[in-house]
Parts: structure tokens; C-alpha cells; sequence
């Protein structure tokens, strides 16, 4: 069965194109197939494969807006295994052509029913807030994962995310659930930094993945490049974490409900 997961924080900067991109290129580098779903306006991750946008025939904001079927708007990556459907400036006017739309939340879900059962995993990088692209990726998907910079204000707004996830997994998607939170940014030399994991574990108790994301340069050189960092300098720091985070992707079949700790405040 196909696992769907959105890659949600509505901070920007926190890691979530980064994930999108090496935790795919990762899976499919494990021999999964993988579409890769870009709904960020900023386009992150289709810059991250060094898709020249202005050759595109189409886009994600066709496929959701401008009636062009998914499979029409697919491009394959240089990774074996990976499709992307690529996001172009098109898509920053999309919220306001949305509130008017009919079933306006559900338009993502119905558009990747038939290609999403061709891969193994569908990853969408949301954009940084909690608007309406961002409710058709959790309405569209079965499991979320947080990316969490190891900073300060580390958990800020994180309990505004969480009560967004649980209302829409009452009214609109009842098979959500947290595929995990990951920690992006991390140096473990420190203090800092292991005091944010401490509160991460604290707020998401018994799912928070095992793997960090360290800072590291090839990790960050990699998008000017447009390569994933698999490609880019497989034995980097950076790539090891994502290949890592991967096989704890793969291993973790059963995701869990989200549930921050009683009393955890963002």
C-alpha cells in the first residue's frame, strides 16, 4: 500500500524542503518508489533537482486549478525511483482561487487518487503556514511528520499546528496520524541543542525519530548544485542522516496518534 505523509510546520527555514527532497531521493535510493509532491510556492524542492521551472509544461497549480490530469504534470527526477510534481510561482495566488472553489479542501486528494497507487511513498512539502494548500495536504494524506529546528523558540506555535492536525483529522481526514517529528539543525556539541531534543521528546513523547539532521555543509551546498545530497556527496554527515532517517521511515509501519504531553506548551 501506498504511505502518504505531508512534511508540515508553518515556521519557515525549519527543514522541510530539505526533508522533502533527501528523505526521497533516500527511499528511492532503498529501491521504493516515490512521488514527490511540491505545494510550497517558493518551489524549494523542485529548485532542489535543478528543474529549469521555465520549461515545464505544467505544474502543480495546474494539476489542482487549471484542469491538467496529474500524470500529465509528473516529471521524473535524476533519481531512479523518484517523480516530482514540480511547483512554479503559479502556485502563490493559488490560496484566494481556492476559497472559492467547490470542495475546496478535498481538491489535492482527488487529484493524486489514481497516480499515488503507482509508488510506494507520496511525500508533500507543504508551504510554511496553515492555509488552504497546506489543509488539502493533511486532507490528502495519511501521516504527518514535523521537521523541528534544534533552536530556540524550537517548539513555537507547534501547539497551534497540532490542534489544526486534530481538527481536521475530526472533520475531514479521520486517518491521520504522526509518522514523527524530526529535528533538523542539530549540533550535538551543544548545550542548546540537546536541550531542545529534550523538549521535543517532552511535547511529542515516544515519537520523535532517533535520527537528527546535523548541520552540515555539503547538506546546504547540494541545492545550489540541484542535487539531493545523496547525489551530491553521498558520504557527507547530511546524507548519512537522511539514508538513515529513511530506514526508520520504512521500519515504522504502524504511525501513531498525536498526542503532546500533557501540560507541553509551544
Amino acid at each position: 500500500m501506498t504511505r502518504s505523509i505531508a512534511i508540515v510546520n508553518q515556521k519557515g527555514g525549519v527543514g522541510k524542503s530539505t526533508t522533502a527532497v533527501n528523505l526521497g531521493a533516500s527511499l528511492a535510493l532503498q529501491g521504493r518508489r516515490v512521488l514527490l509532491v511540491d505545494l510550497d510556492p517558493q518551489g524549494n524542492t523542485t529548485s532542489g533537482f535543478g528543474i529549469d521551472k521555465r520549461s515545464l509544461e505544467g505544474d502543480v497549480y495546474g494539476m489542482l486549478l487549471g484542469g491538467i490530469p496529474a500524470e500529465r504534470v509528473i516529471v521524473p527526477t535524476a533519481v531512479a525511483g523518484l517523480d516530482l510534481i514540480p511547483a512554479t510561482i503559479n502556485l502563490a495566488g493559488a490560496e484566494i482561487e481556492l476559497v472559492s472553489t467547490l470542495s475546496r479542501e478535498t481538491r489535492l486528494k482527488r487529484e493524486l487518487e489514481d497516480v499515488s497507487r503507482r509508488y510506494d511513498y507520496v511525500l508533500i512539502d507543504c508551504p510554511p503556514s496553515l492555509g488552504l494548500l497546506t489543509l488539502n495536504a493533511l486532507t490528502a494524506v495519511d501521516e504527518v511528520l514535523i521537521p523541528v529546528q534544534a533552536e530556540y523558540y524550537a517548539l513555537e506555535g507547534l501547539s497551534q499546528l497540532t490542534t489544526v492536525i486534530a481538527r481536521i483529522r475530526d472533520a475531514l481526514n479521520p486517518s491521520l496520524r504522526m509518522a514523527g517529528v524530526l529535528v533538523t539543525m542539530f549540533d550535538g556539541r551543544t548545550k542548546l541543542a540537546s536541550e531542545v531534543l529534550e523538549e521535543v521528546n517532552a511535547y511529542f513523547p515516544g515519537v520523535v525519530f532517533r535520527t537528527q539532521i546535523p548541520r552540515n555543509i555539503r547538506l546546504s551546498e547540494a541545492p545550489s548544485f540541484g542535487k539531493p545530497v545523496v547525489l551530491f556527496d553521498i558520504k557527507s554527515r547530511g546524507a548519512q542522516a537522511y539514508i538513515a532517517l529513511a530506514r526508520e521511515v520504512v521500519a515504522s509501519e504502524c504511525p501513531v496518534d498525536l498526542k503532546p504531553a500533557v501540560g507541553a506548551q509551544s
